[in-house]
């Protein structure tokens, strides 16, 4: 699972990771960015905001998988400034993943769609399919959407995961509590509409695959 920021797993394939979880196949969650942008902060308070936004996302990972042992990785990507494809920082994340994909036999990856408005979220998608071409082994990207509309069905597939218990999503969600509320002054407030949340999660996969 890849995604772009820490709320994004939650809102896009939380049902999803709670359904690998329980199955066994739950291979980790990695997160893009270092969560510095949500909030306008001095430079002496963007590491707080960094820790903060890493603890908040290993909250809401063990309340999605009901376990601590599973702990996000970080690629540390600066908030919407996302590394260029052919760039050397892209090319590291690429093969830092592969390795992940190859040693923990990863044969799909969960993505935000390429097709997000948000640069992060569209350069995730790009990310993930770079290390489909570099793995050396076959994997699936399915893309999840947080702030688009559904991929055109001509291209896509859509796939549905199983429905979550009551309250799940919402319980995770809340662990994101730097995104929700003024707990750390001016700054990003995800909108009451994005925190109803259907019960299953939709992802998309390239039609042919």
């Amino acid at each position: 699972m890849l995604a772009p920021h820490a709320d994004d797993e939650t809102l896009g394939a939380g049902a999803l990771i709670a359904q690998a979880e329980a199955t066994g196949h739950f291979a980790g969650l990695v997160y893009l960015t270092d969560g510095s942008g949500s909030h306008p902060a001095a430079e002496r308070g963007v590491q707080r905001l960094i820790c903060v936004r890493r603890r908040e996302g290993a909250g809401a990972l063990s309340r999605l998988t009901g376990s601590r042992r599973n702990r996000p990785f970080h690629l540390g990507w600066k908030d919407a400034a996302p590394a260029a494809p052919g760039s050397s920082k892209f090319d590291r994340s690429v093969m830092t993943l592969a390795s992940f994909c190859v040693r923990l036999r990863v044969d799909a990856i969960a993505v935000t769609a390429r097709h997000e408005p948000h640069c992060d979220h569209a350069a995730a998608a790009e990310l993930a399919y770079a290390v489909k071409g570099r793995a050396k082994r076959r994997i699936v990207v399915a893309e999840y959407c947080v702030w688009a509309d559904r991929p055109e069905p001509r291209r896509y597939r859509a796939i549905r995961s199983d429905a979550m218990s009551p309250g799940l999503r919402r319980y995770a969600l809340q662990a994101h509590r730097s995104q929700l509320t003024a707990s750390h002054g001016h700054g990003f407030r995800l909108p009451k509409a994005m925190q109803r949340m259907a019960a299953r999660d939709t992802l998309f996969v390239e039609r042919g695959i």
